[in-house]
């Protein structure tokens, strides 16, 4: 009788047992799952912030172009403004020929 006693109690502890194993397998098969999903999304992500990069870096370019045109309209304007005055010290220095009207 207690050798029965006994079989009972292991063939109880080893259903118990392989409940435990089977919850162990499925939280492992989640993690697995979360795991696989979260590195999708970081494969996601790094290929669009290596896009933005990109993109940023163009415009890098294109605003270090816009910046060399305008010093280089800034040294025209400056040019003409010169010209401009000198043009404008010699039509006053013509007191009776010419007149400047501001208007």
């Amino acid at each position: 009788m207690q050798k029965d006693n006994l079989e009972i109690l292991l063939e109880d502890i080893r259903s118990k047992f392989d409940l435990v194993l089977e919850g162990h397998a499925a939280l492992d098969k989640k993690i697995d799952d979360r795991f696989d999903a979260l590195n999708e999304k970081i494969d996601l992500n790094s290929f669009k912030i290596d896009i933005l990069s990109g993109r940023v870096d163009k415009l890098e370019t294109k605003v270090d172009k816009l910046e060399t045109k305008v010093d280089k309209l800034e040294t025209k304007v400056d040019g003409i403004a010169a010209d401009l005055a000198a043009h404008r010290a010699d039509t006053e220095a013509h007191h009776g020929v010419y007149r400047v009207k501001e208007g």
